[in-house]
């Protein structure tokens, strides 16, 4: 019987979990359904800095999640914040160490050459592995920024994205606007070398990010975005197009490696 993709999923931290309080990894379930119901097995990848583990994690994988979560630490993208924004910035209860984990899980990604699909923090943390900069606040930064901060509405549509016509997400979702929703502060200022945008919403925030052409020969399948279309696939299919073009890719890449 052929046994569906294996895919690892990156999980967040929390500074005290329920059982006696500790540090502990941290993931919504949608993440995991999603894939599940795109035909998908989820794996949580444990909360580990060795470099060993995470390559052998990525290794028995058949492609890889990375997830939302608390901001990415500016001192790996910046010379220090503008005045007044520190405040807003978030790390992980961990002190970072969930974005040195997961520098090195992209590091191994593209080393193995396994489908990666980022969502929101996730997005961020890729375009930061790859050389790109963050907006560190939205509100403070963006002028006549839209308010994407709308946990209110973490599983409602609250504006639209304009996706690059020819592009995956364009394809993939059957369209050149997309309804979205936001739960965030933080966004991709400068884009990485290796990578292109691929859907902005109109303030100018960049809400995708795809590998360019010449550089798809690094992976079967690229694709990060600045929402959360595991929590609004239950009700738009263009959302969960998103999971299954990726699984099919990470169940295709499987093939090639049997």
């Amino acid at each position: 019987m052929k046994r569906p993709p294996l895919i690892l999923i990156s999980p967040d931290v929390e500074s005290a979990g329920k059982e006696f309080g500790d540090l502990s990894t941290s993931l919504s379930a949608k993440y995991e359904q999603a894939l599940i119901v795109a035909g998908g097995i989820p794996v949580t990848m444990p909360a580990t800095d060795s470099r060993d583990v995470i390559a052998e994690c990525v290794r028995v994988a058949d492609g890889v999640l990375l997830t939302g979560g608390d901001d990415v630490n500016p001192e790996l993208y910046g010379n220090g914040l503008p005045e007044g924004v520190s405040s807003t910035i978030e790390i992980t209860p961990d002190g970072g160490k969930r974005d040195y984990r997961e520098l090195l899980l992209i590091g191994e990604v593209f080393q193995q050459c396994k489908p990666l699909l980022a969502i929101c923090r996730g997005q961020q943390i890729l375009n930061v592995a790859l050389g790109g900069t963050l907006v560190a606040d939205i509100p403070s930064q963006v002028p006549d920024a839209l308010e994407h901060r709308r946990a209110d509405k973490r599983g409602e549509i609250v504006h639209e994205v304009q996706l690059t016509a020819g592009s995956l997400l364009a394809k993939i979702t059957g369209g050149q606007k997309l309804g979205v929703n936001s739960t965030h502060h933080q966004a991709v200022a400068q884009v990485a070398a290796p990578l292109r945008s691929t859907a902005v919403s109109e303030d100018g925030v960049i809400e995708g990010l795809e590998l360019k052409p010449e550089g798809t020969r690094w992976l079967p399948f690229l694709l990060s975005v600045q929402f959360h279309p595991e929590r609004l696939m239950d009700r738009y299919p263009e959302h969960e197009a998103i999971f299954r073009m990726f699984t099919r890719a990470c169940g295709q890449n499987r093939k090639k490696h049997l």
